[in-house]
């Protein structure tokens, strides 16, 4: 189902006893938490060079994010992937990453990390209780990841990669973002990782947002195009059926190891399935990734709410979610750049 084609659920209750669910009947388990809106680099389709940070005391502390994650697990989350910005830069992160493993009802804990401090922090995480790892990396060309990151080094996060195999975080997830002139001819470098690696290589259409969505929708590429140019310089693609929800069409080159997932929210949504909400590094709760409506639960955590009360407004906030994003009706959310969301 598109995300055009919306159910009509005006006469529909949320069914007792499965968890929590919003508006349409979906179940949702899946919560992205963004540990900081900075990041140790300055991706083109990201944010700007010069970006503006939030000063540190409008980001949640520890304790904070322990309540609301708290909340989320009796509600009936199951997963939480900690995210950014880049999650890695925040203080005591591995200190922050067992605390939240050891919270009742988290079952998977995962991070999406640009893999810069990778080296150093993938064992530590490990033991802490950091079960997964997805690294962003768009191109194996030294130069052009510079040109990309603007002051990023391969070498950094290929050695991140290295040691987060050593540490069993598994399975290892590499995401590349593919952009119209600066990496949609390293498609097929990328996908070659899949012949040697165990690995998941998913490549990401870019999503316009805020100040860089003029930037983003001019340099945006459909995964058909990207697959086509993968098939051309690898044989084809056969498809994977995967148990679960999973927003990547998932394929395998004939004799790799890994696989390719292609993740189309721009040219195939996949809203039908979506259970994920998402958190903001400073408190905000977003429904949808690609929809501006938020749910202020700093304001609730610093003037004193009791902890019920925080909790239903989150069930609230869930139940709102809407039925899928408006990209194709040209509704472009203005608020935020992905940084300040959480990947």
């Amino acid at each position: 189902m598109s995300a055009s084609v919306v159910p009509d659920t005006r006469h529909q209750v949320p069914a007792p006893g499965v968890g929590m669910r919003d508006q349409y009947g979906r179940e949702i388990r899946d919560l992205r938490v963004s540990l900081t809106d900075r990041c140790n680099l300055r991706c083109v389709y990201c944010m700007p060079e010069a970006m503006e940070f939030k000063p540190r005391d409008e980001i949640l502390t520890d304790d904070e994010l322990l309540l609301v994650i708290r909340a989320a697990a009796e509600l009936g989350v199951r997963k939480i992937r900690l995210t950014g910005g880049e999650p890695t830069v925040r203080a005591n992160i591995v200190e922050l990453t067992g605390r939240i493993a050891k919270v009742p009802g988290i079952q998977d804990l995962a991070m999406t990390t640009n893999g810069i401090r990778l080296a150093d922090l993938a064992r530590p995480l490990a033991a802490a209780g950091l079960r997964r790892i997805n690294v962003s990396l768009d191109s194996l060309d030294p130069a052009k990841f510079r040109a990309i990151t603007r002051w990023g080094d391969l070498g950094d996060v290929l050695a991140g990669l290295d040691a987060a195999e050593a540490a069993g975080l598994h399975p290892i997830k590499v995401n590349a973002v593919v952009v119209r002139g600066f990496n949609e001819d390293d498609v097929a470098g990328l996908a070659r990782l899949t012949l040697a690696h165990d690995w998941g290589v998913r490549f990401i259409e870019m999503m316009p947002f805020g100040s860089v969505a003029g930037f983003q929708t001019n340099a945006y590429v459909p995964s058909r195009e990207t697959m086509d140019r993968i098939e051309a310089a690898l044989g084809p693609l056969h498809p994977i059926d995967v148990t679960g929800y999973d927003p990547a069409r998932t394929y395998r080159l004939e004799g790799a190891r890994g696989t390719l997932g292609f993740i189309s929210s721009v040219s195939q949504p996949f809203c039908a399935q979506c259970g994920r909400l998402r958190l903001t590094a400073e408190g905000r709760l977003r429904p949808c990734l690609l929809r501006d409506d938020e749910t202020d639960l700093r304001a609730l955590l610093r003037t004193g709410a009791a902890y019920e009360e925080i909790r239903e407004r989150f069930r609230a906030a869930a139940y709102r979610k809407p039925w899928g994003h408006g990209l194709a009706r040209g509704v472009i959310p203005q608020r935020r750049i992905m940084s300040q969301i959480g990947g």
